[in-house]
């Protein structure tokens, strides 16, 4: 038997990347005989960059998503934070219960009796014990598997302080994980520090200075920098150093080194801002990351690339990369099949993503249960952005400057072209509302909020500085600080650099706000911006009821031009010629229409351009009655929501488009007509005038804004197919 067993190891071996289920023997006389149950199969080696299919296991019902584990059965364990605060379980049939908690605050005990403040972070030990990091609370909890809650460790008080169970302090932990001892390793993400949590209970410190900053070394000089993610491999414990761009590990020494870090002056950095990690048992990381919502992998050997999305490849048209791509990954978990599970807060789902050549399908929720006990699902909440919009029939929707009940001029709308600094005309979409106000007046919430993102505020001194809360998004403030750079009250942490000058301001996961808190002062920008999302997606803010809000000016079309394939304009009729028609040979074949236009809205300066909010257009015979088909408009882009490409900017407007801001020598929102943006998605387009018979038309333009009116003057084209 030893003998045997020898030389089917070494086929094992051969055949190692091969799905699940038992080996098979090649070799003679036992071709394809089924091995003893009790012969296990080594984990398949991780192949790099695999090719990816993104799956979704629960699609919406939840409320920030965070942590994420799963068991031994395929049980999928994770956190709720919001307004939920519960730990709950989807099972392998796809039915979905809540194992503990429910009104958020601090109790120990079983199911629905205990609570939660915010729970992130969670991880399974060998028992089926779960651990939450209860960030809310500032403890670690232990959940067995019966759904009784324990606190582990901490005293429920912000704070840092080794020691035995309550005595010990934590300050807001966000990542948690377990070791096959019974280890429990923390990522104290406010105290930029990682912990380790003895089976006993005793909290020591594990590495890191208390002082946020990025240094490797032994563990009581290395420093973090609001550490969110962590996980254990055999050869340490990884960190996601969120704020540091970066991945560490901290060796069986406590000797702590970066293994990849975004380069500070590389713009698009695939790592930026990791949440969370899963380590393979062959030394691959998975990191989630909240820049573009991108999940990479490293490899041993220091290779980062993201996971090749094989249901959407790269499309250079669009700005697609290719790699797979969620709205705001959090928690990450390997299930036992090499699968990458994955929480996103954002899209309230959670996923998995599977190799493409995978056949198995994963369970779906079938419904989310009130408690463990079974009990109808009840129906799934509102988004946040959702919410605001049923706002438009009871009632109105607060400015974020004073008076909140009072109009203010409305400056930018999303979807018009920006630019960049160094050059680019068309380097992003204006993704919000901007708001008209002087310098140093204050901000205030439009919506009640809970902070989702462990880092929900960046930029600090610049002039894109912000925060998000919820669903929106306030920019170009100072954040939490008056006109004199004082902290507006204690949920702003201000940091200081070694100088004793102000270096940042810290918002943890969890603070809540009231409509009508201060949030800061506009800066030097003299408007405030807002985004608004809903799921993740980019969705336009000018669908909230603000009072005193009035559009009834039409957009302007200032021009309509045509060019050919080369970029060519095709030339307009000259001189005094009676032939007024543009003429196109039919043999270019496809040309593109590039629509000059601008809108306004009651109240703007005279020289204020704002972009479109449709566009379209129809076709009409010579004698005005419109070509079949071309009945009503064909709208080929509404900005309802934005792409998640940046560059799909670059094929919606032409190259003629910019604002003054960023060295245009005047703003011009210059759209190709043909190319098709609709609920996110991007196309580039042109016109097939080969498809037209030979004769006289008019193109007319829609062009239209959120209020529906339309352009009128300037709005045809007359032209003739040749």
């Amino acid at each position: 038997m030893r003998t045997s067993l020898k030389i089917i190891s070494a086929a094992v071996l051969a055949i190692a990347a091969g799905g699940a289920g038992y080996y098979y023997f090649s070799g003679k006389p036992e071709v394809g005989a089924r091995l003893p149950s009790l012969v296990k199969r080594a984990p398949a080696p991780t192949q790099r960059a695999w090719p990816a299919r993104l799956e979704t296991l629960v699609d919406g019902g939840l409320a920030d998503p965070y942590g994420i584990a799963v068991d031994r059965s395929g049980a999928i364990y994770f956190s709720q934070g919001g307004d939920r605060n519960v730990i709950s379980v989807l099972g392998p049939d796809g039915s979905v219960r809540v194992l503990a908690g429910g009104a958020e605050g601090y109790r120990d005990g079983a199911g629905a009796s205990a609570s939660f403040n915010t729970p992130s972070g969670v991880a399974l030990d060998k028992q089926g014990n779960l651990y939450v990091a209860d960030t809310g609370n500032h403890v670690i909890r232990k959940v067995a598997p019966d759904g009784t809650v324990s606190t582990l460790a901490g005293s429920g008080v912000a704070g840092f302080a080794d020691g035995q169970g309550a005595q010990a302090q934590f300050n807001g932990p966000v990542g948690v994980a377990v070791d096959s001892g019974g280890v429990v390793y923390v990522a104290d993400t406010y105290n930029d520090r990682v912990r380790r949590i003895s089976p006993g209970g005793e909290v020591s410190t594990l590495a890191g200075t208390g002082r946020p900053g990025l240094a490797d070394g032994t563990w009581d000089v290395a420093q973090f920098d609001t550490p969110c993610g962590i996980a254990v491999g055999k050869d340490g414990v990884y960190v996601a150093d969120s704020r540091n761009d970066a991945v560490r590990r901290i060796g069986v020494d406590g000797t702590v080194v970066t293994l990849v870090v975004a380069p500070e002056q590389e713009k698009e950095a695939l790592l930026r801002r990791p949440m969370a990690l899963a380590v393979t048992h062959d030394g691959f990381v998975y990191i989630a990351v909240a820049s573009r919502g991108r999940v990479l992998q490293l490899a041993p050997d220091g290779a980062l690339a993201g996971l090749p999305d094989a249901v959407r490849p790269a499309n250079p048209a669009t700005g697609a990369d290719g790699t797979v791509q969620v709205y705001g990954p959090r928690g990450l978990a390997l299930a036992h099949d090499g699968a990458v599970l994955l929480a996103d807060a954002a899209a309230q789902r959670l996923h998995r993503i599977a190799p493409a050549t995978a056949t198995s399908a994963p369970p779906r929720a079938r419904g989310v249960i009130a408690s463990a006990a079974a009990a109808p699902a009840p129906a799934a909440p509102a988004t946040a952005a959702s919410a605001l919009m049923e706002q438009r029939r009871t009632g109105s929707m607060p400015w974020p400057l004073l008076p909140q009940n009072q109009p203010h001029e409305v400056v930018g709308l999303m979807g018009e072209v920006r630019g960049s600094y160094d050059g680019d005309s068309r380097h992003h979409f204006h993704a919000g509302l901007d708001v008209q106000a002087d310098v140093g007046s204050s901000v205030h919430v439009v919506e009640k909020a809970k902070v989702s993102d462990p880092l929900p505020n960046w930029a600090f001194g610049t002039v894109s500085e912000g925060i998000n809360l919820g669903a929106t998004s306030y920019i170009h403030m100072k954040v939490g600080r008056d006109r004199k750079n004082k902290p507006l009250d204690p949920r702003f942490q201000l940091l200081l650099d070694d100088k004793g000058k102000p270096e940042r301001i810290r918002v943890r996961r969890g603070t809540r706000f009231e409509v009508g808190d201060q949030l800061g002062v506009v800066n030097q920008m003299a408007h405030v911006h807002l985004d608004l999302y809903d799921r993740g997606r980019v969705v336009n803010p000018i669908a909230l009821p603000f009072p005193g809000l009035q559009d009834t000016i039409a957009p302007r079309i200032q021009g309509i031009a045509l060019y050919d394939q080369h970029g060519k304009r095709l030339p307009a009729p000259k001189g005094k010629t009676k032939d007024k028609r543009l003429h196109i040979p039919r043999g270019l074949e496809e040309v593109d229409v590039v629509v000059d236009a601008y809108d306004q809205m009651d109240g703007n300066l005279a020289r204020r351009r704002l972009g479109l909010y449709k566009l379209g257009y129809q076709l009409l015979q010579a004698n005005g009655m419109p070509v079949p088909g071309f009945e009503q408009p064909r709208i080929t882009q509404t900005y309802d929501q934005l792409p998640k490409q940046r560059e799909a900017v670059k094929v919606v407007y032409s190259a003629d488009s910019g604002i003054t801001v960023y060295g245009s020598k005047a703003t011009r929102f210059t759209y190709t007509l043909l190319s098709r943006l609709q609920h996110g998605e991007v196309a580039p387009g042109r016109w097939q005038v080969s498809q037209l018979a030979p004769g006289d038309y008019t193109l007319r333009i829609y062009a239209a804004d959120y209020a529906g009116n339309t352009a009128i003057a300037g709005r045809d084209l007359a032209l003739t197919i040749d």
